[in-house]
């Protein structure tokens, strides 16, 4: 194979490139070479050594890395293809150069964890729910296995105690198949392209900051380099002897010098004599969030699948009329035999006080039921929420001063509030952590493919004219409606979710606590700018909160999300109890006597959660009682008495 010598491989604006092309052997007559430079263009050889060109380069190049390519056309076989990659430098002012004068927002020089953000962001879109049903649906049709790819470990024989759940049985496993090959990032040296599989290279360069004129391929290959130096950096003493070339993210090698003691083990052995660290779970970490199940459960997803299945089950719901009477789902179509196998699993799937300890374990959040027992936490993360809106608040401030021409903005709060965030998402990284995140993700991927039917749009019809990112989306916003649950729209609990994932990800396993260099933190806050602005907007849309808004005291909303969702649903009650007042009061003085069921509609009052009433004010600092969502019908009764089942 031809490889490419060039001369010199860094080169000013104005200046010339000598490529020198040399094959692995002569070349047969009739061969013909041509020369390009990607982002530049075709480059003519020399007329007297075709294997020779010269790049003259423009004074304006805009400068960048490049890749300079040569092409053998071989008579009667492949082509011979060579690449080389250079860097353009800007030229240095000389007299009489004129020079344009304008301001820009400051920038800032590339840092190696930006790689970890694109892996972090990649990996977490490729678990997206559209993904998950291009996965599926061939599978649940009995077309095949559409991703070719590895799952991370083997599972087991997998099966229910229960007739006719075959169907459900094959989306359980599918789901979890689904899981196991797309979530989480192999971190090994001599796979530096896996990761990034499939990125769009034109966001990354964005994201980055990166020049627009830069050839892509230049582009990814320096993505990876810096992923290998990230995953490769470590000091002296940080590294067992015999395990030098080991690559760990920075934060999991923290972890390992730590217990340097134990050995590495692989992940399917669990003897006594096997007591050390899980290398899948130290090499191949699975970037999942808990909070994108704790916002989806907000958004009434969970609620809106167990309702389905109560009615399922011919169990009445709260409230003098039901309003999921009407929905009869017939024997005759695979639904049927979907959510027979979905209501016999019930007791296998998590409940929602465990979500609840969960939820309060890693962000000292939970969700607040009228009328159920309070939760007796352990561990507890009371303060993440105030760390956590205290980062996105200083962002808020960081990217005004960013997007101010006249100043250079202080990337070092931004940082201190990164590190404070990392620290008590690391307080909650034990336990059920990893496990609890993954089974909630897939009981609620499933959730959604279900609520995704065809067969649901004759039960829970839709607007159809909104654009719903997602095809269950409309099927749990008509619940809501149906139910009088929150009126803001599942769309905004999406996002939350989503862009949560992603934030929280990316401070969880970046090693923070070593960083000292404002660059990195502006770098961050940059790069995950969108995720970050999208998080403030559907926050306030859904709380009426805005994090950020400047606050003159320096203190940023550190209340539960829940008590601001009771809050606007009580809003919402009072404002559908004046209404209707206002109408029996017209019909008495227009002398009729209209019956509330011609309405044609329960009375929102019915529909609400009982014993709702607002929440009261509490003094500064106190959170409000801890309690753990509605459970769903068919609970058991240690669930209902609120202690943890099997207790």
């Amino acid at each position: 194979m031809a490889t490419i010598e060039v001369r010199p491989q860094q080169i000013q604006q104005g200046g010339r490139v000598s490529l020198f092309a040399k094959p692995d052997q002569p070349a047969p007559a009739g061969t013909t070479i041509t020369w390009e430079v990607l982002g530049f263009g075709p480059l003519p050889a020399d007329p007297q050594d075709p294997a020779r060109a010269v790049w003259d380069v423009p004074d304006d190049q805009r400068p960048g890395g490049y890749t300079a390519r040569v092409t053998f056309h071989l008579p009667n076989a492949a082509n011979d293809v060579a690449s080389a990659d250079l860097t353009v430098q800007v030229r240095p002012i000389a007299a009489g150069d004129s020079i344009n004068v304008q301001l820009r927002r400051a920038g800032s020089d590339p840092t190696d964890d930006q790689a970890l953000w694109t892996a972090i962001r990649h990996s977490t879109d490729r678990i997206s729910f559209n993904e998950y049903t291009a996965f599926i649906d061939p599978l649940m049709s009995g077309t095949g296995l559409p991703d070719p790819g590895e799952p991370r470990k083997k599972i087991g024989p997998r099966a229910l105690p229960f007739p006719g759940v075959d169907a459900y049985r094959l989306l359980k496993v599918a789901t979890e198949v689904f899981l196991l090959v797309r979530c989480g990032v192999h971190v090994d040296r001599t796979d530096l392209t896996s990761p990034f599989d499939g990125v769009d290279l034109e966001e990354e360069r964005r994201r980055y900051g990166e020049s627009g004129d830069v050839d892509g391929d230049a582009f990814g290959r320096a993505i990876q380099q810096r992923w290998l130096r990230y995953i490769s950096a470590h000091s002296p003493g940080e590294r067992r002897p015999d395990e030098q070339d080991l690559a760990l993210l920075p934060y999991l090698g923290v972890i390992r010098l730590k217990l340097g003691e134990l050995a590495i083990t692989e992940a399917d052995k669990f003897g006594v004599e096997a007591f050390g660290i899980l290398r899948d779970k130290l090499t191949f970490p699975c970037f999942l969030e808990l909070i994108w199940s704790y916002w989806h459960e907000e958004g009434m997803l969970v609620q809106s699948a167990e309702a389905i299945a109560a009615r399922f089950q011919n169990v009445h719901g709260p409230g003098d009329y039901d309003p999921l009477a009407h929905v009869d789902i017939d024997p005759l179509r695979a639904l049927s035999q979907l959510m027979w196998g979905y209501v016999q699993d019930e007791q296998n799937r998590l409940s929602p006080l465990r979500r609840a300890y969960e939820y309060d374990h890693h962000y000292g959040v939970t969700q607040l039921s009228p009328g159920a027992p309070p939760i007796r936490p352990v561990d507890s993360r009371p303060r993440f929420l105030e760390a956590f809106h205290t980062l996105l608040s200083l962002t808020s401030v960081f990217f005004r001063e960013d997007d101010d021409t006249t100043i250079i903005a202080d990337g070092f709060p931004v940082l201190n509030a990164l590190k404070d965030v990392h620290l008590l998402l690391t307080e909650g990284q034990h336990n059920q952590y990893g496990d609890l995140p993954w089974t909630a993700r897939q009981e609620m991927l499933m959730e959604e493919w279900l609520l995704a039917r065809p067969e649901m749009r004759e039960f829970l019809p839709g607007r159809t004219m909104v654009a719903y990112p997602e095809q269950w989306m409309d099927r749990v916003d008509t619940m809501k409606r149906l139910q009088g649950w929150t009126p803001d729209t599942v769309i905004h609990f999406r996002d939350l979710g989503r862009f949560g994932e992603q934030l929280l990800l990316s401070i969880r396993y970046g090693n923070w606590n070593a960083v000292n260099d404002r660059t990195q933190a502006a770098n961050w806050a940059r790069y995950w700018r969108s995720e970050i602005q999208g998080y403030l907007h559907s926050y306030r849309s859904v709380t009426g909160v805005d994090l950020g808004l400047e606050r003159t005291d320096g203190r940023v909303d550190a209340t539960m999300p829940a008590v601001h969702l009771r809050r606007r649903l009580l809003e919402q009650q009072g404002r559908h109890a004046v209404g209707a007042g206002s109408e029996q009061r017209g019909a008495r003085q227009s002398g009729r006597t209209e019956p509330r069921e011609s309405l044609g509609r329960a009375e929102p009052r019915a529909q609400l959660p009982r014993a709702a009433r607002a929440p009261q004010e509490l003094p500064r600092g106190r959170q409000p009682e801890r309690r753990p969502a509605g459970l769903p019908p068919g609970r058991s009764a240690a669930a209902r008495r609120g202690r943890p089942e099997g207790e």
